[in-house]
């Protein structure tokens, strides 16, 4: 690639759009919501392995190359930016991979408690009652116990993605990995990013939190959940009670592991 790249994944519902919605203020970074990219590069990774028959013909070099080539075929040209951030869940599954492909390169895991996160996502399904969401296959049915068990199974929005982020976190390639804090990002964002700068090596910018702007209401419309990656304009924490059940609630109150110390054995930096 011409730019430098790194990458933002971690929980939904825990500030990667805010994140970038602010670092691109900054006209040397580029960052948005989840792009297309981690999918492709899934995609051509099951091409390029031995269930292809001409695979006899593809060494690990030419994989490298190929898959290095997505990220420059996709954002050279289309971003004038000289840093590029990368956004998907799927990228803390990646670590070795990204640090084989772009030594370099920094992996921002934005976290936040589960119950909130489960909280968030019911108070937009709620708020969009006319419109059935993507997140639950356009359902219409259902209960919020129900939802909560589709978001939080294997293959869930939430449940993937939190496994993803223990698989990132507990795994021998966490040099390059940072974990996020919702609570920091909104509630002492000049110090958050500060750390994101520090962790990227790139100089500080003066970040503008009372005029943040992000829209990406297309996209979300055709989710069947407006407001999905809605940022207000001004960075701050809502103070609000949950809408949850209290035995859904409690369910997750063991879940933020990155809280206990005596689980960060490598030393993974957590802002």
């Amino acid at each position: 690639m011409d730019r430098r790249i790194h990458f933002i994944s971690g929980l939904p519902r825990s500030g990667s759009t805010l994140l970038s919605a602010i670092l691109s203020q900054n006209p040397r970074l580029h960052a948005s919501m989840s792009s297309p990219v981690a999918g492709m590069f899934t995609t051509m990774l099951g091409e390029l392995s031995e269930r292809n028959e001409f695979s006899v013909f593809i060494n690990d070099a030419q994989r490298k190359r190929v898959l290095r080539g997505l990220f420059a075929n996709y954002y050279d040209g289309e971003v004038g930016a000289e840093v590029v951030f990368d956004t998907s869940r799927a990228w803390c599954t990646r670590l070795p991979a990204l640090k084989n492909l772009f030594p370099d390169a920094r992996v921002i895991a934005c976290v936040r408690d589960t119950a909130w996160i489960v909280d968030s996502i019911e108070r937009l399904i709620r708020s969009n009652t006319f419109q059935p969401s993507s997140i639950f296959n356009y359902q219409t049915g259902g209960t919020v116990y129900s939802r909560t068990e589709a978001l939080v199974n294997g293959d869930g929005m939430v449940g993937y993605a939190y496994n993803a982020l223990k698989e990132a976190y507990f795994s021998e390639d966490t040099s390059n990995l940072m974990l996020l804090q919702y609570d920091t990002l909104v509630n002492d964002s000049a110090r958050a990013l500060a750390a994101v700068y520090d962790f990227i090596g790139e100089p500080l910018y003066a970040h503008d939190f009372e005029h943040v702007s992000f829209d990406d209401r297309g996209f979300d419309k055709r989710a069947g959940t407006p407001g999905l990656h809605h940022v207000r304009p001004r960075v701050g924490a809502t103070a609000r009670q949950t809408i949850l059940p209290p035995d859904v609630f409690r369910r997750f109150e063991n879940d933020p592991f990155w809280r206990d110390p005596q689980l960060n054995p490598r030393g993974v930096r957590i802002v």
